[in-house]
């Protein structure tokens, strides 16, 4: 299975978790009282808001600046910011797979530090960490 095969399976898993969690919750509007059908006896209750993707932090799915890490640690801070999905490319242009993460370290990002991302936006551009670079 190709990286990006992974990636389409890995967003297919989350969203099926997602959907089985809102499916789950109670409706509060369902909820009401059958032997109290008097106008004005009905409540309101503020709506349930679920963010499975990042806290409420204003950096939340902005790109952070991951350029001098190692491959490994730049795909776990962009999944801290929100984002899971993100891409990766041989900077030396061999075109060489990134098979162990922990061995490339990034020498360039898009977007910038502090853009605004969705799933799959963020690409990183690496080198093997024995190469020259300019970290």
């Amino acid at each position: 299975m190709g990286r990006r095969a992974t990636y389409v399976a890995t967003a297919a898993a989350v969203v099926a978790a997602c959907l089985l969690v809102f499916l789950t919750l109670d409706d509060p509007a369902a909820d009401t009282d059958d032997d109290d059908n008097s106008p004005g006896s009905e409540t309101t209750q503020a709506p349930i808001e679920l963010n499975l993707f990042g806290g409420d932090d204003p950096e939340d799915r902005r790109m952070p600046d991951v350029v001098c890490m190692d491959l490994q640690e730049a795909q776990n801070e962009i999944q801290d910011h929100g984002v899971f999905l993100s891409g990766s490319t041989d900077a030396s242009g061999e075109g060489r797979r990134q098979i162990i993460d922990s061995n490339w370290i990034v020498v360039e990002q898009k977007p910038a530090a502090g853009s605004p991302i969705g799933e799959a936006d963020a690409e990183l551009f690496v080198v093997k960490d024995d190469e020259p670079n300019p970290c």
